[in-house]
């Protein structure tokens, strides 16, 4: 291997390192919470927020930020960095709680972890939405296991308090929101890791609408047993939980809800689906609208077919010879479009309409104008246009005159064929009398 060979290897590996390791500390949201009891024995919950940081780096480090709660994260299998490369520090949003295991307490089957720990939620969404994950944060403890539901019993944590963890278990989605149209096929991203081998694993996908909620998908590799369909049970070995929709309908907007259980703790990520089709824009007139001089015509745009519900239409008419030099001028508003009412259709799709009269006049002959359709569908509106011609009424009695007259000829050519054909008829009926 030559030398230059070794550098550019060498170059290669650090980039790659750094690109992982880039990101050493986030300052992050620490809902913290305060737990009382009334009178009647009421446990009643109070968020208390504060200020915190997750720190990436090894036991004994200082904190970067000594003001507040530090939330070191020491090596494990798992590293939330690798879930963030490419990710500027400003698009992430990091926030961190505390996690309950409402009671069950197991040692968690990784080398060194003692009989009890105390857990931690770390959630980092991307401010465009491009992704969402939640770490599972283990803290050891050499205290006992409480005898009951571990919020009862959290200790206080200082604010300039050290929390040194390990990353145990990792869930994200890549498609924490989708918009899809109908009749796609849709992949809901959902990916899970653990910190040790063999985990036994449940996983679970519902759909949440309207207020009711229904089970897709379960897996429990303890059992094997599987019911639904939409994810490869196979996959889930690599901790890929992704559910696919093979056909979308309006049945499908809701929200999804994939769910990994590795006892003592349970996670979930929602993905948000909805549903937007695109209108179908159309005017009833062609690009170029001829007119008699103070004739009136009905012109509609209509949008079809689109979902969800709100869409804007916009009639503008401008003016060609109104430009001075190469400056066009601004398209003029309508004031007086009139707008139908929605229709639903039967795929629970709509259809609306704006329409207006236009009262031909000469002096408005070339104007040109533009039906502009919103939705949130688009990236940019769809426009239809057309452009007004304006005759005048001589010109229309001139075409009138030539189409009668037009008409008196063929009469005429027909009489005539008709009258050559009856003398021939009969000249042959005379050569056929005998004498």
């Amino acid at each position: 291997m030559g030398p230059l060979l070794k550098i550019l290897i060498y170059f290669y590996l650090c980039t790659g390192v750094q690109g992982i390791h880039r990101i050493p500390w986030l300052d992050c949201h620490f809902t913290d919470e305060l737990v009382s009891s009334n009178s009647e024995g009421r446990i009643d919950i109070q968020p208390v927020f504060k200020k915190a940081m997750l720190q990436f780096g090894q036991n004994g480090d200082a904190p970067v930020n000594p003001e507040v709660i530090t939330f070191l994260i020491t090596g494990s299998r798992l590293d939330l960095r690798k879930h963030l490369e490419g990710v500027e520090v400003e698009q992430l949003e990091c926030m961190l709680h505390r996690y309950s295991t409402e009671g069950i307490h197991v040692r968690w089957p990784v080398q060194g972890a003692q009989g009890y720990n105390r857990w931690y939620t770390a959630t980092l969404k991307h401010s465009k939405g491009l992704f969402t994950i939640t770490g599972f944060l283990r803290q050891p403890s050499d205290q006992p296991a409480p005898g009951q539901q571990d919020y009862r019993s959290w200790p206080a944590i200082a604010d300039r308090e050290i929390l040194t963890t390990t990353v145990a278990m990792v869930i994200k989605s890549q498609t924490p929101s989708v918009k899809a149209g109908l009749n796609s096929q849709q992949k809901l991203h959902c990916h899970f890791d653990v910190d040790h081998r063999g985990p036994h694993i449940s996983v679970e996908w519902h759909q949440q609408r309207r207020g009711e909620r229904t089970k897709l998908f379960s897996h429990t590799s303890r059992t094997g047993q599987t019911e639904g369909a939409g994810v490869a049970v196979k996959a889930l070995e690599r901790g890929d939980a992704s559910y696919t929709l093979p056909f979308t309908k309006m049945s499908s907007e809701g929200t999804y809800i994939c769910s990994v259980s590795v006892i003592p703790l349970f996670t979930s990520v929602d993905i948000n689906l909805q549903i937007e089709e695109p209108p179908q824009v159309s005017i009833n007139v062609d690009t170029v609208l001829t007119l008699q001089d103070g004739s009136e015509q009905k012109v509609v745009c209509e949008a079809d077919s689109y979902y969800p519900l709100d869409v804007e239409i916009v009639w503008y008419e401008q003016d060609p010879s109104a430009s001075s030099g190469q400056v066009s001028p601004q398209p003029k508003v309508l004031e007086s479009v009139l707008l139908s009412s929605h229709k639903q259709k039967r795929d629970s799709t709509y259809t609306v309409s704006a329409f207006f009269y236009l009262q031909a006049s000469f002096k408005d002959s070339g104007k040109r104008f533009a039906c502009s359709v919103s939705h949130q569908s688009l990236r940019m509106p769809i426009r239809k246009t057309f452009k007004l011609i304006i005759k005048e009424p001589g010109s229309w009695m001139f075409t009138l005159l030539g189409f009668v007259l037009v008409c008196i000829l063929v009469n005429l050519a027909v009489m005539w064929y008709k009258l050559h054909l009856g003398r021939r008829s009969g000249r042959r009926e005379y050569e056929k009398k005998p004498y």
